[in-house]
C-alpha cells in the first residue's frame, strides 16, 4: 500500500481531503501532518521567514521518515517552499495548486484569483504567471482579496465568510474568462460560485490528489 503524507498550515482543509482521498486513492493510506500555528505565524510576519522555511521542511523531511511515496504539501501561502525543498528531500513534493494553475493558464486567458488571506493570493498569483511562462501561454491575472472572510470564518461566522467571497467573485467575474480559488478549504463554494457568476471556477483539493496519483503512477512504472 502506497503512502501519501499530508502538510497541513491549517486544520480546516483536512477533514474535507480526507473524503476526497478516500474517493480519488482509495488503495492507498494516506498520513496526516497538521500544523496549525503556522499560516497564523505566516500572516502575523508578513512574509515566509527562514525560520518558518527550516519549519517546513523538517516536515517533509518526518514524512519522508514517516514512509512516503509522496509528500502533499496542502498550503499555497508556503507552496514555494517547495521549490526550495525537492533538492534535499528524496520524497516526490506535490503543490496541491500547481494543477490547478496548469488548467487554469491552459483554459482561461484572463484569470481571477480570490483568496481570503494576503498570504495565499500574491504566491497564487506567482504560480499563475510562472505555469503560464512555462507553457509559453499569454496570460492576465487579477487578484481578488476577500478581506475579512478568513477571520469570520475562524470567529464562527462562516455566513460572512461565504458572502465576502462571493461578492469578492462577481467583481472579478466581469473582467475575467474563469476564476480560481487560492485556498483548498474554499473548494466547497467551487459549484456555487459558477453558478452564481456564470463563469467557470477551479479549486485545488481534487486536482491536486489527481496529481498525486499521477506521481505515485509513474513511479510505479518507473521501478
Amino acid at each position: 500500500m502506497k503512502t501519501v503524507v499530508a502538510i497541513y498550515t491549517g486544520q480546516g482543509l483536512a477533514d474535507p481531503l480526507k473524503q476526497l482521498f478516500q474517493q480519488v486513492l482509495p488503495d492507498c493510506r494516506l498520513v496526516n501532518i497538521i500544523d496549525d500555528g503556522l499560516i497564523h505565524d505566516v500572516n502575523r510576519e508578513g512574509e515566509v521567514s527562514k525560520a518558518i522555511v527550516r519549519r517546513l521542511i523538517g516536515y517533509y523531511r518526518q514524512a519522508a521518515d514517516m514512509g512516503a511515496d509522496v509528500i502533499l504539501n496542502t498550503c499555497s501561502s508556503v507552496g514555494e517552499i517547495v521549490d526550495l525543498a525537492l533538492p534535499l528531500i528524496d520524497v516526490p513534493i506535490v503543490k496541491i495548486d500547481e494543477a490547478m494553475a496548469n488548467e487554469a493558464v491552459r483554459s482561461f486567458g484572463r484569470i481571477g484569483v480570490i483568496a481570503t488571506l494576503p498570504s495565499t493570493l500574491q504566491p497564487t498569483v506567482r504560480l499563475l504567471k510562472a505555469q503560464a511562462a512555462k507553457l509559453g501561454r499569454e496570460v492576465a491575472v487579477a487578484d481578488g482579496l476577500a478581506d475579512g472572510a478568513f477571520h469570520a470564518l475562524i470567529n464562527g461566522r462562516p455566513e460572512e465568510h461565504d458572502r465576502l467571497i462571493t461578492e469578492t467573485a462577481q467583481l472579478l467575474a466581469a473582467s475575467c474568462d474563469g476564476l480560481v480559488l487560492a485556498q483548498g478549504s474554499m473548494a466547497r463554494m467551487e459549484q456555487r460560485l459558477g453558478e452564481l457568476t456564470g463563469k467557470p471556477v477551479l479549486s485545488s483539493p481534487r486536482l491536486g490528489l489527481m496529481a498525486v496519483k499521477a506521481m505515485l503512477e509513474q513511479n510505479t512504472y518507473s521501478a
